[in-house]
């Protein structure tokens, strides 16, 4: 598998991400570029303001992320890939969100961590690579000591990963399929299965560079790869194969996620297809029996019945609005 990784003019470096970098914007593999400081939406749906949904404790990731206290989650609006499943579709696809500041973002920061939370948890975040820098930087001078978590769908550039590479501990990131037909039919991106084998070798290099998994003597992890799948129903062939990648370049390097929360939305619903239904018991468990079959150490799954919207957080902005930081 080989994946192209010129650099290209405009495209961004460790160097050159900053504000400019919404100009002619190259941040996500889509390459759109979006004039987004012209007001310009991106194919991720953004200008180069930043939107927030909500930012509060999250108490639904794996264990060793949102333990007992949970993890500090904060959702960002916009997202580059179409998911037509998406269960977040309010925020990815609909825009919902409160614009604001760099600074707003940073103390936003610091209000979780004064909340308990485990960890600073950036959910879909890297279409604001800029922001998200910038404020990680303004809250660690402002006493921010918790990990930093980027979770993501997996569509990401390795020149924007590795412009951030100096401000994430812990890589929370998808891998959603094996099959170009199936990402291009379900998530209109065909290039997602080379994008993503690219991205997580990217992420595996930033952690081998690191220094390895590190995980604390209460649980939690403080550095380190969770890649996550979610089982989709009818296409478990497409989920073992996804395995066997993610087996094939990181080995026992990376935890893994293996996940039956699929739950349809009403577009899904009403589509008359394999995804109008939830993944069945023996979808799941042939997925899981391959995974222990490759020899995942380190394999979370979840247990029947978590198919539940319950799962989905509300999106009403809560955490959102508030002072900036005060800077000294």
């Amino acid at each position: 598998m080989t994946v192209r990784n010129s650099m290209k003019k405009d495209s961004v470096s460790p160097d050159t991400l900053n504000f400019s970098s919404y100009a002619h914007c190259m941040l996500c593999p889509r390459r759109c570029g979006a004039r987004r400081t012209e007001g310009k939406r991106g194919i991720c749906g953004a200008t180069d303001e930043l939107h927030v949904a909500r930012a509060a404790l999250h108490f639904w990731e794996e264990p060793l992320i949102s333990g007992k206290r949970g993890s500090g989650a904060i959702f960002f609006s916009g997202c580059p890939l179409r998911c037509v499943f998406c269960q977040n579709h309010e925020i990815s696809q609909e825009g919902f969100g409160l614009a604001i500041t760099t600074k707003r973002l940073a103390q936003i920061m610091l209000e979780l961590q004064s909340q308990g939370a485990l960890n600073i948890n950036l959910v879909t975040p890297l279409h604001f690579a800029p922001h998200v820098r910038r404020a990680i930087l303004l809250a660690r001078k402002a006493g921010l000591e918790l990990p930093i978590i980027c979770n993501t769908s997996g569509y990401e550039s390795i020149e924007t990963l590795q412009a951030v590479e100096d401000v994430i501990d812990i890589w929370l990131t998808d891998f959603k399929y094996a099959s170009q037909e199936l990402s291009g039919r379900l998530s209109k991106a065909p290039d997602y299965p080379e994008v993503a084998f690219a991205a997580l070798t990217e992420m595996l290099r930033q952690l081998q560079k690191a220094g390895g998994r590190l995980q604390g003597t209460d649980g939690r992890l403080l550095r380190g790869i969770i890649v996550r799948h979610l089982v989709l129903p009818g296409h478990s062939d497409d989920s073992c194969a996804v395995l066997d990648r993610i087996w094939e370049l990181c080995g026992n390097e990376v935890d893994v996620s293996v996940m039956n929360q699929y739950t349809p939305n009403a577009e899904c619903l009403a589509s008359n297809t394999e995804l109008a239904h939830t993944v069945s018991n023996q979808e799941y468990e042939r997925v899981l029996d391959h995974s222990d079959d490759l020899g995942f150490e380190r394999l979370w799954w979840q247990q029947g019945g978590t198919v539940s919207e319950s799962f989905i957080p509300t999106f009403d902005a809560t955490g959102v609005a508030g002072p900036e930081l005060r800077q000294t």
